[in-house]
């Protein structure tokens, strides 16, 4: 076990939080009775992720009466895998377990995932999701769309169907630590690091209360992020399709040079509008593409934090 220079702490849970002041009161009282159960030693790390409604009250409120509670609290809203890593990284536990806030994902099997953990030596225990009637059908069919497009092109390592929701070792959250200080998309780095691993099914339940966090536009972000962070073939696809592009230029140029040898020219200026457009659009997506990679080059090379910690109630009060 790593040294956290602190009293042992058994387990660890990370909680990224966003404007959840109406599950709050809900996680904690179906939380705290299930670890306090447990008769180990443990925190709960909860990452206020730039809350602008009463989330940061009721938190404080909250750990008058659960000293286990700690509050890490970012400067600014900088998204949800941002909140995570901060809240991982400063994880002091043996294990760690991430859980959304919206109880979506059942707390009640984290003892599970701990003994089947400690059962069978694993470093991680994956939460997957069987049934997701709980969702939307538009939810269902553009997750199970993300995870087939994830599998082929990252690899099929990658879970389906899971999501944040998982047990890491000490060892996975150290070494998670030593890598650069980039957005990552946990549900792909961390089958890709190649710890040995477990799964525990469940069926996903309804958010308890408020509104998703995750939009239609913030999964088309999460998914054209995973496709750039862990695959080449974008960037493949764009010049395979240049090559296409290229050998139909070609053979449009020889037709057009055996139609004007035969003398049977007419003036084509459907056509010729119809090959700009194909042709200029098929440029533009291919430099799509190559934008997208360079503007993760580009972060990359600012070096700049993904978040910013405003305060940690451990700092403040550090264990004897």
């Amino acid at each position: 076990m790593y040294d956290t220079g602190t009293e042992s702490v058994a387990l660890s849970i990370v909680v990224p939080i966003f404007n959840e002041e109406e599950a709050l009161p809900v996680l904690a009282a179906r939380l705290r009775p299930i670890l306090d159960g447990g008769g180990e030693p443990y925190e709960v790390v909860a990452v206020d992720d730039g809350s602008t409604d009463g989330t940061a009250r009721l938190l404080e409120d909250l750990r008058t009466v659960w000293p286990q509670l700690r509050i890490v609290t970012l400067r600014r809203n900088s998204g949800h895998q941002a909140a995570l890593t901060a809240g991982l990284h400063r994880s002091l536990g043996a294990y760690v377990i991430s859980i959304d806030a919206d109880l979506q994902d059942p707390p009640e099997l984290i003892p599970d995932m701990l003994a089947l953990a400690r059962a069978d030596g694993l470093d991680i225990v994956y939460g997957i999701r069987t049934d997701r009637s709980a969702d939307s059908g538009f939810k269902r069919r553009t997750a199970a769309a993300y995870y087939w497009l994830m599998r082929r092109l990252a690899g099929s390592y990658v879970p389906a169907q899971a999501g944040d929701f998982r047990l890491l070792s000490r060892a996975v959250v150290e070494t998670l630590k030593t890598l650069p200080d980039q957005q990552q998309i946990y549900r792909l780095l961390i089958p890709w690091l190649g710890f040995p691993g477990g799964q525990i099914t469940y069926q996903r339940a309804e958010r308890v209360a408020g509104a998703t966090k995750y939009p239609l536009h913030k999964m088309v972000l999460l998914a054209l992020d995973s496709v750039t962070s862990f695959s080449a073939v974008p960037l493949r696809l764009a010049t395979a399709i240049g090559a296409f592009s290229l050998v139909l230029c070609l053979a449009f140029l020889t037709w057009a040079l055996t139609v004007y040898a035969m003398g049977r020219t007419l003036p084509g200026w459907t056509s010729l509008i119809i090959t700009v457009l194909f042709f200029g659009a098929v440029q533009l997506f291919c430099l799509g593409m190559l934008g997208e990679y360079v503007a993760r080059i580009y972060t990359a090379v600012q070096a700049r934090p993904t978040y910013s910690v405003a305060s940690d109630t451990q700092d403040d009060h550090p264990r004897q």
